[in-house]
């Protein structure tokens, strides 16, 4: 089979999407949602145009099954929501835009990534869906497990998959290379983007603190980045302190990379040659990663709040700003969450579909993973 066979695949069928919808309402019903629940005020977030209200029954797993740390959403063009969180049990959970919990992997999906569940669950990190042609994959990042009293170091790979999480290509820390896999020096990659003409951006964000690019066939073409010497806003360009996300903005007339900062608490904004073009700051603390959805950038900061910016790079919307909250952060507790749901604690990543809701996991042992329907208001 040649490499671009392996890279791009059919896309799902028709029959594919039938069978999986049909799991909704057969096998799983167990995992439909009360009808009981209280009458009580809606939760809503912002105001005017940005309002939101939240989906209090959105996302919720079956008896015995959970959530760990938050690590990556992402939704398809059918508006399916994939959610991966540092758990065995499901490592990865895919609902409806309603809700519906469609498909959990958990041992099939660490067989066909090499894996036990342990071990995803020990590297979980970000997602990316890339449309291509009229295909759709996935994009993963491993953090870094093990190498520690002679144990083995796994992880730091990034991996495209299809829609069913089946490896077409690996990249990092892979066991031999071959037509559908090299060996590249990361430490510790955090995020992924593809530009519009394939060509992929890969930031090593709790490692090296490098960006790289590579061609769609995954030719490395350049890096740059390195470790801040200072640290702050006010940092050297093109050194980082946690360069966590990268996405490729095509809100403007020439796509440019963004890349959050997060330590340094800002956005730094690259051609996609990868030359320093400005600096984003004063609006972003702990800035993690990026979502783009009709002519606006969406940022979940770590440090309690989502951040929504126009193609002009202003601020149009700050949302459930949670800072404040006692014993809040990424170490807030099940009940102190459920006391303020109209508050974020550690938002790590989201993503937003096609009606414009937008769905959050964050970093907290729970991974509160949620759904915020647009409700704009006059």
């Amino acid at each position: 089979m040649l490499a671009n066979e392996y890279l791009f695949p059919r896309r799902l069928t028709r029959r594919d999407f039938i069978r999986l919808g049909a799991l909704a309402t057969t096998g799983l019903a167990a995992t439909t949602r009360s009808s009981a629940a209280e009458a009580k005020s809606p939760v809503r977030l912002g105001s005017g145009h940005w309002t939101y209200t939240l989906d209090e029954q959105w996302g919720r797993l079956p008896p015995g099954m959970s959530y760990g740390l938050g690590c990556g959403v992402i939704v398809d063009s059918k508006d399916r929501v994939y959610v991966t969180s540092r758990s065995t049990n499901p490592c990865v959970a895919v609902f409806d835009r309603d809700g519906g919990l469609l498909e959990t992997w958990s041992d099939d999906f660490a067989g066909k990534i090499g894996f036990s569940t342990a071990q995803v669950k020990d590297t979980a990190h970000c997602l990316y869906l890339s449309r291509e042609g009229n295909a759709e994959f996935i994009y993963w990042t491993e953090n870094v497990a093990g190498g520690k009293e002679g144990t083995p170091k796994i992880g730091a790979r990034v991996y495209k998959t299809d829609l069913k999480g089946q490896i077409l290509y690996q990249i990092g820390n892979v066991a031999r290379e071959g037509s559908t896999s090299q060996k590249f020096d990361w430490t510790n990659p955090t995020d992924v983007a593809v530009a519009p003409n394939g060509d992929i951006y890969v930031v090593d964000g709790y490692g090296s603190q490098r960006v790289s690019h590579f061609d769609k066939n995954f030719k490395h073409i350049k890096t740059i980045g390195g470790r801040s010497p200072k640290t702050g806003p006010d940092a050297d360009h093109g050194t980082f302190n946690t360069c966590h996300g990268i996405w490729i903005n095509t809100l403007n007339q020439e796509p440019e990379a963004y890349i959050a900062d997060r330590h340094n608490d800002r956005l730094e904004v690259f051609d996609l040659d990868l030359s320093y073009k400005r600096t984003l700051k004063g609006d972003v603390r702990n800035p993690c990663c990026f979502y783009q959805h009709q002519g606006h950038i969406y940022v979940p900061d770590l440090a309690s709040r989502v951040t929504i910016f126009d193609a002009a790079d202003k601020v149009v919307a700050q949302l459930g700003d949670g800072k404040s909250v006692p014993n809040g952060s990424m170490g807030v507790q099940q009940d102190v969450a459920d006391a303020n749901p109209d508050k974020f604690f550690a938002p790590h990543a989201m993503t937003v579909d096609s009606r414009g809701d937008f769905y959050v996991v964050e970093w907290v042992a729970f991974g509160r993973a949620r759904k915020f329907k647009h409700t704009p208001q006059a």
